[in-house]
């Protein structure tokens, strides 16, 4: 076992998590997935209303944002809850950490691997989707889709993360998957269900700092919220900014409540881990 920390060992074990979902064709599934959503979407987002065609960037992001709200989430969680537990079962773990490598080093190219797999597949399937619509997207356009899709990413970092903590402290997998799956369902349908139910309990009056609070508990709402903040024109068709405090909806500050939910589930799982 290895008593300091290594990157060049983290890179391998990166690589060949990157590779085994390369080979297995799960980052091209994927990217499918995405691509052919971002295309509907992009294209037929308002056959509703009786119109074919793209109609604006705003308009668009907004569909695929309810759309990866469910999506991104779902797919972080499949990906990442048997990285260890996946591992113990098949007895590869033990072997692994038999040789002069650190548990520090196996979780950081577990998670590494894995993310890399999960932004390329994001990025390419949003990447690839929007490109018959190129010609009608100006630069802002442009722009204002590629930080949409850097906060898919993260959302998915940090869904990942989750995932990776419950591998740890799971027993098995089907334990893992059952996590997973409850999580997904927590975090995506739920939450929001109570938050709602405790506006309309304390009558409208909950505190607007207390609300906003409440959001940063959910790193998909977190998600929601770099988006609308990003746009007066996407604050206008949420509404969020009525009730929103200005120190909870800076960028940065939403940045920074993404990457703790990205860091603090993989401190927890080392800590478990070790």
């Amino acid at each position: 076992m290895s008593s300091g920390f290594e990157w060049r060992q983290v890179r391998v074990i990166a690589a060949k998590e990157w590779r085994d979902r390369l080979r297995n064709r799960w980052l091209l599934a994927v990217a499918l997935v995405f691509a052919v959503f971002a295309l509907a979407i992009g294209y037929f987002g308002a056959a509703q209303q009786g119109q074919v065609g793209f109609h604006g960037i705003e308009a668009t992001i907004a569909s695929l944002a309810s759309l990866v709200i469910y999506l991104v989430p779902l797919i972080a969680l499949i990906l990442g809850y048997d990285a260890v537990v996946g591992e113990r079962e098949r007895g590869a773990l033990e072997l692994l950490l038999s040789m002069p490598i650190s548990r520090l080093e196996v979780l950081c190219g577990k998670y590494l691997g894995l993310a890399a797999a999960l932004a390329t597949a994001t990025a390419l399937g949003f990447g690839v989707g929007i490109l018959p619509l190129f010609n009608e997207l100006s630069v802002a356009d442009g722009t204002r889709y590629a930080w949409f899709v850097a906060t898919a990413v993260l959302m998915g970092w940090a869904f990942l993360s989750i995932a990776v903590f419950v591998s740890v402290i799971a027993t098995d997998r089907v334990r893992a998957s059952g996590a997973a799956l409850a999580l997904w369902f927590f975090f995506v349908l739920v939450f929001d269900l109570l938050l709602m139910g405790a506006l309309v309990v304390s009558g409208g009056g909950l505190d607007s700092g207390v609300f906003a609070a409440l959001l940063m508990l959910n790193p998909a709402d977190v998600f929601r919220l770099l988006n609308v903040f990003s746009s007066d024109q996407a604050q206008g068709m949420y509404g969020l900014a009525t009730v929103m405090p200005p120190g909870w909806t800076h960028p940065a500050a939403l940045f920074a409540v993404m990457f703790a939910w990205t860091a603090l589930p993989f401190y927890f799982a080392h800590r478990r881990f070790k």
